[in-house]
């Protein structure tokens, strides 16, 4: 019997695996992000998080509705600052 400790578990559905929600947590992985796998000679797996929280839109809230739109007029002024 293996003395691992066993931090969570998640089953594979098809070819695809859940990240336990405390591992998540724990490694501040989100949406967008991606795992890089690597298989080590041993047959160990190495999991490195590469978080995707920089580029283009990495500060943008999202709009909250607060005022109306007018997509025809509005589609080519949005995120330009007229002052």
């Amino acid at each position: 019997m293996s003395t691992d400790r066993v931090d969570a578990e998640s089953k594979v559905s098809g070819n695809q695996a859940n990240i336990p929600a405390r591992i998540r947590r724990e490694l501040d992985i989100d949406d967008g992000d991606q795992l890089r796998w690597h298989l080590e000679d041993d047959g160990t797996v190495r999991v490195r998080v590469v978080q995707q929280r920089s580029g283009t839109f990495s500060d943008f809230d999202g709009y909250d509705g607060a005022e109306a739109t007018d997509v025809t007029a509005d589609h080519d002024a949005w995120g330009v600052d007229t002052e």
